[in-house]
């Protein structure tokens, strides 16, 4: 692990456990295929959420907070597939789901960024090979934990075509930004007590002195996890669907699929 991606797995474990979500079940979400597919000499499984149209699409994966794959993930999923992707959710923690802070604080340590990383590649072989998604552009799309994942991911595989990162820390050194080939977007709040404004900034700036395609939007009176509805005390409805709206406009642009 390089000494910015152990920065940022602390930053996240800071940053998670000033937020605490329950977990909410959302009955309206699509029903997924779970598949499985080899990462290194492991077996791990992910749910496949596909478009209702015939032919090959574009394909998005999905990474979880640090809570697991829970169902607020999986209406995430699901409301992707609908605007016409392939949706990976990865489920990092091999198929457990955390309802409280302290579990997801020890779920999110026990995730070696490594094996992580090693997943994320592994679903990105795994679409690749659907004949659903054949060569047609891969992206991904993370929250909190799965933010600062994408941003990593994008890093690790220059085949990523777009990434979007929800107020998840980005990468620092000059070194991993050089790697991104992938167009990233950013959501970010300006209250975030783990993720201020000025290193966002920073980021962006530096992505772009280097000719990177980036776009990040601070919203000044969001903390962290505004999008999630489940944030009783932090959720900004108005922000979280300006959000989403971006990062729908943002897919639809660099992979295809429908705003």
């Amino acid at each position: 692990m390089t000494a910015s991606a152990t920065r940022a797995a602390t930053l996240l474990l800071t940053i998670a456990a000033a937020v605490s979500l329950p977990v909410v079940s959302h009955a309206d979400a699509a029903t997924p295929k779970d598949v499985s597919y080899q990462s290194g000499s492991e077996t791990v499984h992910g749910l496949l959420y596909s478009p209702a149209a015939a032919g090959k699409h574009p394909a998005v994966i999905v990474i979880h907070e640090w809570w697991g794959l829970n169902d607020w993930v999986k209406e995430q999923a699901s409301e992707l597939a609908k605007h016409g992707y392939v949706v990976l959710a990865v489920d990092l923690y091999r198929g457990k789901v955390a309802d409280d802070p302290d579990t997801a604080h020890q779920l999110s340590r026990g995730l070696p960024q490594d094996r992580g990383i090693r997943d994320l590649k592994a679903a990105e072989s795994y679409l690749r090979s659907n004949k659903l998604v054949g060569s047609s552009p891969i992206g991904a799309i993370g929250w909190c934990m799965g933010g600062g994942y994408a941003l990593s991911f994008a890093v690790a595989d220059p085949n990523l075509k777009a990434v979007v990162a929800n107020y998840g820390p980005p990468p620092t050194d000059q070194t991993s930004l050089a790697e991104i080939k992938a167009a990233i977007l950013g959501n970010y709040g300006g209250q975030d007590k783990g993720i201020s404004p000025e290193s966002v900034q920073s980021f962006a700036a530096d992505m772009k002195k280097l000719g990177k395609s980036v776009d990040v939007k601070i919203y000044p009176d969001a903390g962290h996890a505004f999008e999630n509805p489940n944030n009783k005390a932090g959720y900004r409805a108005e922000d979280a669907a300006d959000a989403k709206s971006r990062y729908l406009r943002f897919f639809a642009r660099e992979l295809g699929g429908k705003p």
